[in-house]
């Protein structure tokens, strides 16, 4: 009998079908859906990818998505929580196929099992996994979470008359993930695709096909897939109901020297003084700030890894394109810009004169109301660099919500 630490376990996540039942096609595939904030393969991904940092494991996950779906997986992955080992494949036709382009992907790495899962069930949870797992660790080729069926089952005819009542005894609802022997399920793929058959249902039942014993482990009744419009509207109302909201901070500095010249732009206002600021652009450091502040709440680096002050192109900008662009990068990955506070530090010139336009100017720019942004002005008491009419500094911050 194996430990649930020698098992070196895959996860297979199954995202290429087209989910015809969810909805009208303009509304896309169901597994990028929205719900909770974030499409749905997010939190099928984001549930394993908890659950083996609980357990210690660093499973690697292979995803197996349509070949048109490339860009929609790209812009999901962004909204994910965790960090995950991926591999990316397309699938096949059926499902049957996209398992078998997933499995055959992890050939390389040949994991000791494998966790087969489709994207549309978001609600697996730990203790399902665990039970998963110690059958695994317990010997158990191919294990198989089912839910006993509940309702009272009727046969039939082609009229909808009932011909028969079906006896719930020994009847179970099968669930994913569905884990077996990787070795052992992949040759089964292997060997039902050479058979010529694509009728397969799930994986455990290609298993039952090729001989290979498959056990029963409690499932979870919260686990289900979603199917219809109505499933992805009831999932979403659950996680709005308890999700707590992705709320980020960003912070940002920056600070220029001060030359002689004849004004200072700040927040987008040129403002008259006997010096000017030096950089690459126009050197607006309070925007520059800002900038940071918002790349900061989705981990999209700073202004340096987007506009390097190397490149030409920059020199003499204005830096409004950089905020706006920092703007847009968030509001791609579901956030909405809440907040902006910038404090600039500075000997002269007097921001106060100035300070309405400022926040006018940045709540043009990030398309947020001017009760949302705050600029505060404070010298340096003559000390350091700002003291010594040097420089200006701005500190930002920037409070932003995440949506998926």
């Amino acid at each position: 009998m194996e430990t649930k630490e020698d098992i070196s376990c895959a996860i297979v996540v199954v995202a290429a079908g087209r989910g015809e039942r969810a909805g009208s096609p303009g509304e896309g595939p169901k597994q990028y859906r929205r719900i909770g904030g974030r499409p749905v393969i997010c939190h099928t991904l984001d549930r394993f990818a908890t659950w083996a940092v609980e357990t210690g494991q660093k499973p690697i996950f292979v995803v197996v998505i349509h070949p048109d779906d490339e860009a929609l997986f790209e812009n999901a992955r962004a909204s994910l929580t965790a960090a995950h080992d991926m591999i990316v494949v397309h699938g096949g036709e059926t499902r049957q196929r996209s398992v078998l382009a997933g499995l055959k992907a992890l050939t390389a790495r040949q994991p000791s099992h494998v966790m087969i899962q489709d994207a549309a069930r978001p609600f697996v949870d730990h203790d399902m996994l665990v039970r998963c797992q110690e059958a695994l660790a317990a010997g158990h080729a191919a294990v198989l979470p089912a839910v006993a069926v509940a309702d009272t089952l009727k046969r039939a005819d082609s009229n909808s008359h009932v011909t028969e009542t079906v006896s719930r005894a020994g009847l179970f609802g099968a669930q994913t993930p569905q884990c077996f022997r990787f070795d052992a399920i992949l040759s089964a793929h292997e060997g039902a695709a050479l058979s010529g058959r694509s009728d397969f249902t799930d994986d455990a039942s290609i298993a039952e096909w090729a001989g290979i014993p498959v056990t029963l482990v409690e499932g979870s009744p919260d686990n289900f897939k979603l199917t219809t419009q109505r499933d992805i509207a009831m999932a979403d109302q659950i996680l709005s109901q308890t999700a707590l909201p992705d709320v980020r901070t960003g912070n940002g500095y920056d600070v220029h020297q001060l030359v002689e010249g004849d004004g200072v732009t700040l927040c987008g206002v040129f403002i008259p003084h006997d010096q000017k600021l030096l950089g690459h652009s126009d050197a607006d450091v309070a925007l520059h700030a800002l900038t940071d502040a918002l790349l900061a709440t989705c981990g999209a680096g700073d202004i340096g890894d987007h506009f390097p002050p190397s490149d030409p192109q920059w020199k003499g900008a204005a830096s409004h394109i950089f905020l706006e662009h920092a703007a847009a990068i968030v509001r791609e990955r579901g956030g909405v810009i809440m907040n902006a506070d910038v404090s600039l530090i500075a000997e002269a010139p007097k921001v106060g004169p100035h300070r309405n336009q400022m926040r006018a100017n940045l709540a043009e720019m990030l398309g947020i109301s001017l009760d949302r942004c705050s600029v505060k002005a404070t010298t340096n008491e003559k000390i350091g660099f700002v003291g010594r009419r040097e420089g200006i500094a701005a500190i930002a911050t920037a409070t932003v919500v995440f949506r998926g």
